[in-house]
């Protein structure tokens, strides 16, 4: 069956809860593990960057230096099967994205701390491909691998129900708002498991990101392209 005719559920509140835990499992993990670098934060990442380069720390600068252009790498990698996938294939697009990024942090599970900077780099290039391919929550803007976006459309909308008491506003604000919890739970998660499962702890995200995979068979109302 055609997945571009029947849809899939690659905005759904669901799938983008999943995404959420994920993404934040991934920030704790190479913030806490893998050296205090950020996964999915590049602005943090840029800013030690800057800092490591002012200060001369050339070495450590490097730590913060590669995950960045990984991140870049992933969005390019994603614009890539997006465009050369075929549109009447047995997956859609994003599903292939999913697999991929499923399949490099189950890799990442075997590096030891000895490897943090290629880890690092590895769970970047994954967010990467995450962030580009995943970027609506019910026609809305969205981001699963970060909070500052949602937590500014989520705001915003929260605003707009205050003064017009229209309750699309307040639905919408509730779906950016547990994104953003959802985010947290992952961290909360990642932190937690660290201490049992080590650098397997990202294993945990490609369970997640599978579930995410399975569960876009499921056909929506809605077409996406």
């Amino acid at each position: 069956m055609n997945m571009k005719k029947r849809g899939q559920m690659s905005d759904s509140r669901r799938l983008a809860l999943l995404l959420a835990v994920s993404g934040g499992l991934m920030d704790a993990y190479t913030y806490i593990f893998r050296g205090k670098v950020f996964a999915n934060a590049q602005t943090g990442n840029i800013l030690l960057l800057g800092v490591n380069l002012s200060e001369g720390n050339y070495q450590k600068a490097f730590q913060y230096f590669f995950p960045v252009i990984a991140f870049a790498l992933g969005i390019v990698l994603s614009e890539f099967v997006h465009r050369f996938c075929v549109e009447d294939g047995i997956f859609h697009w994003r599903q292939l994205t999913i697999l991929l990024e499923c399949m490099i942090l189950f890799f990442v599970g075997f590096f030891p701390v000895t490897y943090n900077l290629i880890a690092n780099a590895l769970v970047s290039l994954a967010c990467g491909i995450q962030v580009e391919s995943f970027r609506k929550v019910k026609g809305n803007a969205s981001a699963t691998t970060m909070c500052i976006g949602n937590l500014r459309s989520g705001t915003q909308a929260l605003c707009d129900y205050i003064f017009t008491k229209d309750k699309a506003y307040l639905s919408k604000s509730i779906i950016y708002y547990g994104i953003i919890l959802a985010f947290t739970l992952g961290a909360v998660l990642g932190n937690l498991l660290i201490d049992f499962w080590e650098q397997k702890t990202i294993w945990c995200s490609s369970i997640l990101l599978f579930a995410t995979f399975l569960l876009m068979f499921i056909p929506e109302k809605k077409t996406d392209n």
